[in-house]
Formats: structure tokens, sequence, C-alpha cells
């Protein structure tokens, strides 16, 4: 069996195996590991083993991971998503809608300092789902809302996905989180632009409320200011150069806790959650980049990435359709994986294939614009029907809504999504302008 037929098999068993729900780490490093015995001899894969977890591991960079997923832990125990919610809520509420465009806002605040999309949409559906039904909204609205204002956890710095294809792309940190902070600011703005024609369309959907008074809206500001601060601190020292992204998740996740500890949400017992929840989900992903390490260099082994790439380069088709194509991939993929596991999975193919184009950009251009688009679309696959992971997790946690529902509510959002994925594949520059602009 030649290499190539090992790496195109390997590929379909790892489908395979994903779809009997087996861990994708486990897959990636049980494929992997035997494909490259296959090819190198019992010997060479040992040998790998010995040398390629200490080699990722022991990078310094990946100290960033860990660090924001403290960072967030702590900021969920300050109470953070609540009073950026209530803040939201005291300047939007009083609009048609005012109360989902306040729950987008919450969520893009909260999604910066989680970092996660999956704990956005949880967290916040804890917070902001028993006030919209009390106010009257429609549940369509109300869950749709929810599940799209979760997916800004993915885009808008500091992120673990991004730092993640950063560091498989070769690309600076810094860059990749300039480059997602346009886009993901567009995100959330679009989606407040969907709720207010939908609640025009259909007024009965969204009641509204009197207008707070500024007093409150004031207090509501200085509520909220200790996470605003921590989030300029953090993102600000990054952009400036003041700190590289390690230092700023550092200083993040000691901030955090500090306020944490000040508003009474972070005690010996508190703590110890925090840092065993970070520890666990460390060593998830630290486990699913080890697999994906394997799998990566088994795929190397056989060429496979290489020989597609020259393959599709040679068939001569527009650069463009081959983009769309992937990008329609990343799509289809997000129905059913986690963002992480489809980054890990698909950047090493996809990525030299964008490399091999002509778009008119530098390559560094092309890497970052490409890594951008591709956590836009994924964040699309995770709201869009019949598996979108947002969805099942709203109504895991609000099952008296029916999954109908909730998918009719998510209409809205992905018609806006696709408005920005134009935008962006059509206008490279909303990505890059940014990062020229600081770099």
């Amino acid at each position: 069996m030649t290499p190539m037929t090992l790496g195109v098999g390997g590929f379909a068993l790892l489908l395979t195996m994903m779809g009997a729900r087996i861990p994708i780490g486990l897959a990636m490093l049980v494929i992997g590991a035997v494909g490259s015995m296959l090819i190198m001899g019992p010997m060479g894969i040992l040998n790998g083993l010995k040398t390629l977890p200490y080699e990722h591991f022991s990078s310094h960079t990946l100290s960033i991971i860990p660090l924001f997923l403290l960072m967030g832990q702590f900021a969920a125990r300050a109470g953070l998503s609540r009073s950026m919610f209530q803040a939201a809520n005291d300047w939007l509420g009083h609009l048609r809608g005012g109360l989902a465009m306040s729950t987008i806002g919450a969520c893009g605040a909260f999604g910066a300092i989680c970092g996660s999309s999956l704990a956005t949409a949880a967290t916040m559906t804890q917070v902001a789902l028993p006030e919209m039904e009390r106010q009257g909204y429609r549940g369509s609205l109300a869950t749709g809302s929810l599940a799209a204002g979760g997916t800004l956890g993915i885009l808008i710095p500091p992120s673990v996905v991004l730092v993640i294809y950063a560091i498989l792309a070769e690309q600076n940190i810094n860059e990749m989180f300039a480059a997602a902070l346009v886009p993901g600011l567009f995100a959330a703005i679009s989606y407040m632009l969907a709720i207010s024609v939908f609640v025009r369309l259909f007024p009965d959907s969204a009641p509204s409320k009197p207008k707070t008074p500024m007093g409150e809206r004031l207090r509501s500001l200085i509520r909220v200011w200790p996470g605003a601060a921590i989030f300029i601190l953090v993102i600000g020292g990054i952009y400036t150069g003041i700190f590289t992204p390690t230092e700023a998740a550092a200083v993040g996740a000691v901030a955090t806790g500090i306020l944490a500890f000040i508003q009474g949400g972070l005690r010996w017992e508190g703590l110890r959650d925090c840092l065993l929840e970070t520890a666990i989900t460390s060593a998830m992903i630290f486990f699913i980049v080890l697999g994906a390490s394997i799998f990566n260099s088994f795929l190397a082994l056989t060429q496979l990435p290489q020989m597609t790439a020259g393959w599709i380069v040679g068939l001569e088709i527009s650069p463009w359709i081959i983009l769309a194509g992937i990008l329609l991939c990343y799509l289809i993929l997000g129905c059913f994986m986690d963002s992480l596991s489809m980054i890990l999975l698909t950047v090493p193919i996809f990525l030299p294939i964008m490399m091999g184009m002509d778009f008119g950009m530098p390559a560094t251009d092309v890497a970052i614009w490409f890594g951008i688009l591709s956590l836009v679309v994924v964040e699309v696959g995770m709201i869009t029907p019949p598996v979108g992971l947002n969805i099942f997790i709203i109504h895991s946690m609000a099952p008296r809504v029916p999954l109908m529902e909730i998918f009719k509510g998510i209409l809205p959002f992905l018609a806006a999504d696709i408005v920005r994925v134009i935008l962006l594949v059509s206008f490279p520059a909303i990505t890059l302008w940014f990062v020229y602009f600081l770099y």
C-alpha cells in the first residue's frame, strides 16, 4: 500500500471513527500512530512519541491556553456576565427587541473574556433567557439571539481557537488577534441589525419597555467598568506591544481573580473549582493537540496535503471557487464538530491549498485572512440546522422551548452571517486593515 493510499484511507477512517462518537483526540492519535508505524516501522513512531509531546507542550506559547481558560473561570465567578447583560439592557432595553440586542452585546463582551463559544452560550442562557421570558419575548427570538451571540466567543479576541490556528499556521498571535477584532465587532453589529429588522416585521415577537433613567444607566456602567478595564488592559496591552499574548493572559487571569475575590465569588472552594475546571479543559485541549500533531505528522509522511494542494492548483480553477468550496466544507463540518477539533483537523490540508493560490496578496496576508474566514464560517456552522452545537446546548438548558422554535429563531442571524461572509470574502481589507494599522 502506497503512502498516498494510506493517507486517504486514514482520513476516511478518522471520519468514520468520529461518526461513531470516538473522541477526536484519541481517533487522531491512534490513526496517526498506526499509520506512521506502517510507513516508518515501530521504532520510527516510538522515537517520534519520545520527542513530539515534549516539543509541543514545553512551548512557552501554549501556556496562553490555560491562562485564558482560568481568566474565563474567574470572570464567571466575578459575575461579569450578569453585570454586562444588565448594563446592555439598561442602555438598549427600551428599544423594540432591545433585550435581545443586549444579549448580543453581553455575549460579545463576555466572550471576549471567556474565549469559548459554548461556554458563552451556556452562561448567557442562564443570565438572559429568564429575563427575556419574563418580559414576554417569543421563545424563538430569545433562544436564537442566545445561540447566535454565543458564537462571538470564538472570534472576538482573546480566543483559544485563534491561538491554536496561529500556532498551526505559524502566524503571529498578535496579528491574528488584531485581524479578528473588526470582524468580531462586525458580527455583533450585524446580529443587532438582524434583530432590528426582525422585530419590525414581527412586532409581537419582542415588546419594548420604558426607558431606563440616566442615573441607573450610569450606575450600570460603574458596575461593569472593572470587566471592561480588564479587557482593555489585556487586549490594549497586546496591541500596543506592552505585553506578549502570554503575559497578557497572565495579567488578565490575575486581574479577574482579584475581581472575583472582591466580588465575593471566589473563596477557597471556588478557587479550587476554577483550577480544577481549567486543568480538565486544558488537558482535553492538549490531548486533542497531541493527537492532531501525530495525525498531521502521519499526513506529512504520506504527502497527502502537498499532493492535494498541487493537484487542486493544477486544475486551474478560479481561486475564489476553491475558497467557496473550502468554506462550504467548514459550514457542513461545523454542524457536527466543535471549532477546535475542526481547525486542528482541516488546517494542515486546507492551508497549503490556500497558500498555493493567487489572491493578489502576500502569503502572510492570505494565511491571516483565511484563518479569520475559517473561524467565521465555523461559528456559522455552530448555529446551522440540523445539528448546530450551540442550538443543542441552549435546548438542553431550556427544554421548554421546542427545538423547531429555536431553529426558526436562528434564521435571521443566518441571513446576517451569509451577508457578512460574502463581504469578508469580497473585501479582505475588512480583515487586514487593522493589522496594517498596528503592525
